[in-house]
């Protein structure tokens, strides 16, 4: 039986992007005919944590998919990497007397439900990484899993950092991302 896949990708942020590797990424792998899954692209989310999330949540209650693979851009890093965890820092001030203030601080740590142990046994190139790098990706991948929990929606669901996409590093992070999701399809 064939297994429903959302994938997403993100829109660039800097005026001298000419594009998100994330979505270069979504961009090759729908060229590829052979997978036996049902993909379903939501590219170029805004970056931005509110309307990203707002349009990936309401993707996942439109499609009910088996799986979500959220992806964003990591130009710092040279090879696939899957979060494990999504954190979410806050600070709340509160006003004690008119001289100062006091500030205290919340975490939320949300992990994904899947081994990802196993989800990279056999790839060439792929870490597994806990640091989703506090920007608009892990916002997104903690209202993900946040909303998967709150509604008790047996989706897995990882994130996927992509490094820049070249001619000498396509092919090989485009069969670690295809094994990467062929292994999602079994658990």
């Amino acid at each position: 039986m064939q297994k429903k896949i959302l994938l997403t990708s993100f829109d660039t942020w800097l005026s001298e992007q000419q594009s998100n590797s994330s979505d270069d990424l979504l961009l090759e792998l729908a060229k590829m005919a052979c997978l036996p899954h049902d993909l379903f692209f939501l590219r170029r989310l805004p970056v931005d944590v509110q309307l990203a999330s707002s349009r990936v949540i309401a993707k996942i209650n439109e499609l009910k998919p088996d799986y979500v693979i959220c992806c964003g851009m990591a130009a710092s890093r040279t090879q696939l990497s899957i979060e494990v965890i999504a954190r979410i820092v806050s600070v709340q001030s509160t006003d004690i007397s008119s001289l100062d203030c006091a500030e205290s601080f919340w975490q939320t740590t949300l992990q994904t439900t899947v081994d990802v142990e196993q989800l990279v046994a056999g790839t060439k190139a792929v870490e597994i990484s806990y640091d989703c790098g506090k920007f608009v990706c892990e916002g997104l991948y903690h209202s993900v899993l946040d909303y998967l929990s709150q509604s008790q929606l047996p989706i897995p669901c990882i994130f996927v950092h992509v490094p820049i996409l070249n001619q000498e590093n396509l092919i090989g992070i485009l069969a670690d991302f295809v094994l990467i999701i062929n292994q999602l399809a079994l658990v």
